[in-house]
């Protein structure tokens, strides 16, 4: 038996083999045996055969980052050790069935399929994986149970009985196998929650106050607008999947016109037809919740892959020129907050607010403290005959009514136009509209959330991030272990929050790490400081960063052990 602090556990197989139910099933028996998990997946865009994968880190810490290292492959299709090569190492266990391990140096032959067969069907295999890894790291045997019987809750009891007893049978043989692996147990695993990046980001809408959503499915942003779908009746939410991407932004603009709280959810290629609504959005000063999925492009690109290279699309999205805010959420907890304060912003200016996430983010999982309350921010005002919609104030927020609520005619139109929403020529009225709108722009800055600092106050080394590389950033500063290097955290990208300016000025060097080819917010940075940004660690091949990964080109560009 072997005590470890860590196992990193690697599923492998074709799409149609079950992989993602075993990540699922896995992940909450890890948790219910009192254990720390964090997981992820890539997977290929079709529908059956290719190779997907999922990673699994089980430790009695704390885990929340993508890591290379495998310490135990299962393999359950033929080209699943050559794609995965690259990560394994000589301490790697691979098991699997003898004609796709026997060439390995440490492999264990288990024949998945035919012990499925003997309870009925070959397509048994991933419970009977799900059993093994569950005997050889000695997780709770009623927790497997009891999972497998909760997501197939929906079947037959035949084919319920029969995941149980193939998992079972694979406890058995994980647990007669020369190969234990044992973790310390934590109780404090017992008051945490499992929790999805996608989940997160519908209950942070669902604790806004979202009662509207509307999409036309693209991954991988999909999977909020199910998580929405799942909640409809519990929280009283209208889901309506639109004809186009065109008709989705458009209906949710409608939707805050009217009232409610709403949100679309999309990715690049969905979000580029949606900019003429991004622009209504903005002249007629009605708010609107954008969720962008990012994955890479251009054009349909990797469709289940995942990138950073949408940010210049939301900064620029629509013609004219209009405030707007963009929030990176870079773990699970941020997922849920941003999301969150995304729908009080938008209420509060009238304005697009964009959470931009990824397929990376959006498609992980781990332990989260108990999420906190959110208080809901209404700024609707009941109107009275002389209500103007678009009355000039001070700070270029004008009061919002809604149709019905007090006497007054809202008016609203995507022409230029006075302050009671008539349509307009006059030069005067133009230059004064434009600049109510504008106006706004200094109170969102005031309000925008400072950069999050890691460190030590006596760094020369700068290490920033944004998105969904804060927490492997993160891991990998902490590996380094050295007070001359910092990290700082960008949750919202644009407007850059004027205190991020004193960060940069202490830096010696500042090393920008981005998930896209061309540095796209280290060039904002350059344009909003006037600072020069060339130190840039950047990769684009649709796959994430690891801890190792980061960890490597931070010690070649500071030349640092």
């Amino acid at each position: 038996m072997q005590r470890k602090k860590e196992v990193s556990v690697v599923l492998s197989g074709a799409a149609g083999q079950g992989i993602q139910t075993v990540e699922e099933i896995l992940t909450k028996v890890v948790k219910d045996s009192d254990l720390y998990v964090f997981a992820t997946k890539e997977y290929m865009s079709r529908v059956r055969g290719g190779n997907n994968s999922t990673t699994l880190r089980i430790s009695c810490e704390p885990v929340h980052a993508n890591i290379d290292r495998i310490d135990l492959l299962v393999v359950l299709n033929e080209n699943a050790i050559d794609r995965l090569r690259w990560r394994m190492n000589d301490s790697t266990i691979v098991l699997g069935e003898e004609k796709f391990v026997r060439n390995e140096p440490n492999h264990v032959i288990i024949d998945f399929s035919k012990i499925a067969e003997s309870f009925g069907n070959r397509i048994y295999a991933n419970s009977v994986a799900t059993g093994v890894l569950a005997g050889i790291m000695n997780l709770n045997v009623e927790a497997l149970k009891k999972n497998i019987e909760e997501h197939f809750s929906t079947r037959s009891k035949e084919i319920i009985g029969a995941n149980v007893s193939a998992a079972l049978k694979g406890y058995e043989i994980g647990r007669s196998l020369n190969l234990k692996l044992e973790l310390t147990r934590c109780e404090e695993v017992k008051h945490k929650r499992l929790l999805s990046g996608s989940k997160a980001v519908a209950l942070g809408a669902v604790a806004a106050g979202c009662n509207f959503v509307s999409s036309y499915p693209m991954s991988p942003s999909t999977v909020v607008f199910t998580e929405l779908a799942k909640m409809a009746k519990s929280h009283g939410i209208l889901v309506e999947q639109a004809e186009d991407e065109i008709a989705a932004a458009n209906m949710v603009i409608a939707a805050w016109y009217a009232g409610a709280r709403g949100l679309v959810t999309t990715s690049g290629g969905g979000f580029a037809l949606m900019c003429e609504a991004i622009s209504l959005a903005g002249m007629i000063e009605t708010p609107i919740v954008v969720h962008l999925g990012q994955r890479p492009g251009p054009a349909t690109g990797l469709p289940t892959r995942t990138e950073q290279a949408d940010l210049n699309l939301v900064l620029y999205a629509g013609h004219g020129e209009f405030p707007r805010v963009v929030y990176a959420p870079g773990s699970i907890e941020e997922a849920y907050e941003l999301t969150a304060r995304a729908f009080n912003v938008a209420d509060k200016f009238q304005i697009p607010v964009f959470i931009l996430t990824d397929q990376y983010l959006l498609d992980s999982y781990y332990l989260v403290d108990q999420l906190p309350e959110v208080s809901i921010e209404r700024h609707i005002v009941k109107t009275n005959q002389n209500y103007r919609r678009y009355e000039i104030t001070e700070d270029g927020i004008s009061p919002r009514g809604i149709p019905g609520y007090g006497d007054g005619l809202v008016r609203v139109d995507s022409d230029e136009h006075d302050e009671f929403g008539h349509i307009t020529e006059s030069a005067s009225v133009r230059k004064m509209m434009v600049e109510k709108r504008l106006k706004k722009f200094k109170r969102i800055v005031e309000e925008s959330l400072t950069p999050k600092f890691f460190g030590s106050e006596n760094y020369e080394a700068l290490l920033v991030s944004w998105g969904s590389t804060f927490l492997i950033v993160r891991e990998a500063l902490r590996s380094l272990g050295n007070d001359k290097i910092a990290h700082l955290h960008f949750p919202q990208v644009y407007p850059v929050p004027p205190t991020a300016k004193r960060f940069f000025e202490k830096a010696k060097k500042i090393i920008f790490i981005e998930q896209n080819a061309t540095g796209q917010f280290a060039d904002l940075i350059k344009q909003t400081f006037c600072m020069d940004t060339p130190n840039r660690i950047l990769k684009y091949d649709g796959f994430p960063y690891s801890v190792e990964q980061v960890l490597r080109a931070v010690r070649e560009k500071l030349g640092v052990e």
